[in-house]
């Protein structure tokens, strides 16, 4: 973004600063100047100067010798251009002068190019008249420049008076670094307005007269907008009667400036009024649009169209385009079509001034490989309250520079208005936070000069809409620090109060199982959350599986991470197949893994993610091992209840007879088992492989570090052994849930100390042994008082046709 300095102070009018004054000034306020450069430099003792005679030099054909008036006098100059006439004004150099660089249009000398009077071929030459390439300027730039030779000034140019000064060169251009949240400063009058601020100076917004004949623009033109999303603000004026011409110099010298190349008054307004207020405008032939009326909607697929820099391109239903009653005209804030492109015979034309959503530009310009000055700004999401303001400039202009009729109303599609954002004024908040003691006063002043009204009913700072970027308290601390002085505020430490540091009750479960894992042996394994759909057929799962409702990644590494994990069996497969594989002995390992259960496919809402502890092993050890090691693991985060595992487990991955759901107040906190055959065959894994999967999500509600002490037992235990004869198909669950149920208070614990089965037990039977131990905290017990629970429990015992081995 570039400004020249003298039209920062046509709008600031009492601004007096040096260039590095105000590149230093605009800086510290957050407007942050990459540099600049002077417009004049290495431009000395250059005046207009008239040509008032010519002849041939004697011993040059190619020289021409000129006396020049110069002001104060009459000076002879001897020069090799071949496109002076006498009485043509030019700048010339006099003696002792500097110009920026040579006639060829090369690189510029970083000291210029000192004149001196000489002698051309024995005739006397007291200065030089000058190209626009002698000047330091690019000739693209200059329209009336000649290809080569001398540069003509107008015929009204004061002889004497200072070239450089009517060149408009005696100016500073000034580059910035813009954040993307500061659209406004992406015009000259949002650079302005930022100025005034910072030098507390006043600032003038641009005269605007109001414009348009008795006509009404509804009878020339109707515009239709299908897309409100994609086109917020749409503004259309028509102008007749275009008379094409040259801009006049001030716009011209203000254009060059900031880059833009002047071209006809009316494509110099346009470019103009997009410097001025950083909104781009759009001029289409009114002749050339079929059925005169506007319509913006979508491309179709597959849509080509004919850009005006001759390119046809390929759209697609995402891009926004601007069409007639016929055909496409436009493609929306990025470029004009060929077939509507304003010609030197144009007489009517229609004005757009629009507001396009930003993110579809950007991502439009992107895919049609096209970037513009429009497409540039439009893209980071315009002020749709300025497009309006835009249109009546660009008429203005054209009014004041005779350029045509405007047709009197206005075409203004505004469906959905943008509103001020309202933020509450919290000076005590903003002080604590910049760590300063700024009065109300101050910042409400501070406010007043970057247009932010303070509403005193409601307590609120008002941000016109220009001001995208306030939002929130400290969009308003910002602006107080940059206008109050970042080298003003006091260094300061922070203040805090001590607090000792910690994790959350998950961070702490996962760490515990870690621990847990390691000490009994256990090395930790990472896996992917991505995988293929393979693997649901690789763990035997049914086609309607709930496993297999997996969501499917958009955009996925390759074939083999194309879902995201329902379980997490897969990966600890796949770690203990390759270190079977490698041929390592008895391996045990676990891993933390989430997985990822849609609520609904295709996805509308976030899936639930789950963390679940997954341990496996290979080896000397069985179902039993990788029981202890949950139930190490879930003693170890306090949970002491009594666990119920359920063979019913329906995990089609595991071994039908060898596997178990683990319950525990009727939650499922995870599972256990043997893989079943088929699915260690599939993973290559040739000895028995166990797996326990532990949901840390349903174990946390019942995990309890609130450990209380409990005294020493000062009164004896009494101990009772039973053998008993069991049916095969009853499990040791089913009588220890009996002897739980039926102890009493005084039963203190009990243990399982034998199982057996052989040819002294009934065929279908087994032998299970039990040592149990009962206590009171008051008293000793007596016999018959434990006679009396064990009688008890022996009778339900035996009503599950369980009895006392003889």
């Amino acid at each position: 973004m570039d400004t020249a300095l003298s039209w920062v102070k046509a709008y600031v009018p009492d601004l007096d600063v040096t260039p590095s004054e105000y590149t230093d000034a605009m800086t510290l306020t957050g407007t942050k100047v990459e540099g600049y450069k002077n417009l004049d430099k290495n431009l000395e003792k250059i005046v207009v100067g008239e040509i008032l005679s010519i002849e041939k030099h004697p011993d040059a054909d190619k020289l021409i010798i000129c006396q020049v008036d110069v002001g104060n006098e009459k000076i002879q100059i001897v020069t090799g251009a071949p496109n002076v006439s006498v009485g043509d004004k030019v700048p010339v150099v006099l003696d002792g002068g500097k110009v920026a660089g040579g006639h060829d249009g090369g690189p510029l000398p970083e000291n210029g190019i000192k004149i001196k009077k000489g002698k051309l071929r024995g005739v006397e030459s007291l200065g030089m008249m000058c190209s626009i390439d002698e000047l330091g300027q690019d000739k693209n730039y200059f329209p009336d420049a000649p290809e080569s030779g001398i540069y003509i000034l107008p015929k009204d140019a004061k002889v004497g008076s200072d070239a450089i000064e009517l060149l408009g060169l005696r100016d500073t251009v000034f580059e910035y670094e813009i954040t993307s949240n500061r659209v406004d400063c992406y015009g000259v009058i949002g650079i302005a307005r930022e100025a005034a601020a910072t030098f507390k100076k006043k600032f003038v917004l641009p005269k605007v007269n109001e414009t348009g004949n008795s006509e009404n623009v509804a009878d020339y033109l109707s515009v239709e907008v299908k897309d409100n999303e994609l086109c917020k603000r749409y503004v259309a004026r028509v102008v007749k009667n275009i008379k094409l011409a040259p801009s006049p110099a001030w716009m011209q010298e203000r254009l060059r400036a900031v880059g833009i190349r002047p071209i006809n008054n009316i494509v110099d307004i346009t470019n103009y009024v997009m410097a001025e207020y950083g909104q781009p405008m759009h001029a289409f032939d009114y002749d050339l649009l079929e059925g005169h009326k506007i319509v913006v909607d979508r491309a179709k697929d597959g849509e080509e169209f004919e850009t005006l820099d001759g390119v046809v391109r390929k759209l697609d239903k995402d891009i926004l385009m601007i069409n007639d009653a016929k055909k496409a005209v436009a493609i929306a804030g990025i470029m004009g079509g060929e077939n509507s492109k304003i010609t030197d015979d144009v007489s009517t034309m229609v004005f757009e001034c629009a507001t396009f959503d930003g993110t579809n530009i950007r991502l439009s310009s992107k895919r049609l490989g096209l970037r513009t000055d429009s497409s540039g700004k439009f893209e980071k999401g315009l002020d749709p309250n300025n497009a309006y303001d835009a249109m009546m400039r660009a008429c203005s202009l054209v009014e004041e520079l005779g350029a045509g009729e405007v047709v009197g109303g206005c075409v203004d599609i505004y469906p959905v208005k943008v509103v001020e954002s309202r933020v509450k004024f919290e000076p005590d908040r903003i002080n604590k936070l910049l760590g300063t003691n700024i009065s109300k006063e101050d910042m409400l002043e501070i406010f007043d000069r970057i247009e932010l009204k303070y509403d005193k009913e409601t307590d609120e700072i008002v941000a016109p809409t220009f001001r995208q970027d306030i939002h929130f308290m400290a969009d308003l601390a910002e602006e107080v620090a940059r206008f109050f002085g970042y080298d003003k505020i006091p260094t300061t430490l922070p203040k805090s109060s001590a607090t000792i540091g910690g994790i959350n009750l998950k961070l702490e479960i996962e760490e515990i199982a870690r621990e847990v894992a390691k000490f009994l042996g256990f090395s930790e394994a990472m896996n992917y959350s991505f995988e293929s759909a393979k693997v649901f057929d690789k763990l035997n799962l049914s086609k309607d599986s709930h496993y297999r409702k997996a969501i499917e990644i958009s955009n996925p590494l390759g074939e083999d991470f194309r879902m995201m994990r329902t379980q997490a069996v897969n990966g600890i497969l796949n770690s203990l197949s390759t270190n079977y594989n490698r041929r390592n002995k008895d391996v045990h390992l676990f891993e933390l893994a989430n997985i990822y259960i849609p609520k609904e496919l295709p996805l509308k809402e976030l899936p639930d993610e789950r963390m679940q502890f997954v341990l496996g092993f290979y080896g000397k050890e069985d179902f039993f091992d990788m029981k202890g090691v949950v139930e190490e693991f879930l003693t170890t985060i306090g949970i002491d209840s009594k666990l119920h595992y359920d063979p019913s487990c329906k995990e089609e991955f595991l071994h039908p007879g060898r596997k178990a759901d683990i319950i525990l107040d009727g939650v499922r906190l995870g599972y256990l088992g043997e893989v079943h055959p088929s699915v260690c065959e599939n993973y290559k894994l040739g000895e028995r492989t166990y797996i326990a999967v532990l949901d840390l999500p349903n174990i946390i509600p019942f995990v309890n570090f609130d450990i209380k002490y409990t005294g020493i037992a000062k009164y004896p235990a009494t101990s009772r052994d039973i053998s008993l004869v069991v049916p095969k198909n009853i499990l040791v669950g089913e009588i220890e849930d009996v002897i739980e149920q039926n102890g009493g208070s005084n039963l203190e614990s009990f243990k399982l100390f034998d199982i057996y089965e052989g040819d002294q037990i009934e065929a279908g039977f087994k032998s299970v042994a039990y040592s149990l131990t009962f206590r009171n905290k008051e008293r000793t017990l007596l016999d018959t008082e434990v006679n009396e629970v064990m009688d008890k429990i022996l009778n339900k015992l035996e009503a599950k046709n369980i009895k006392i081995r003889s």
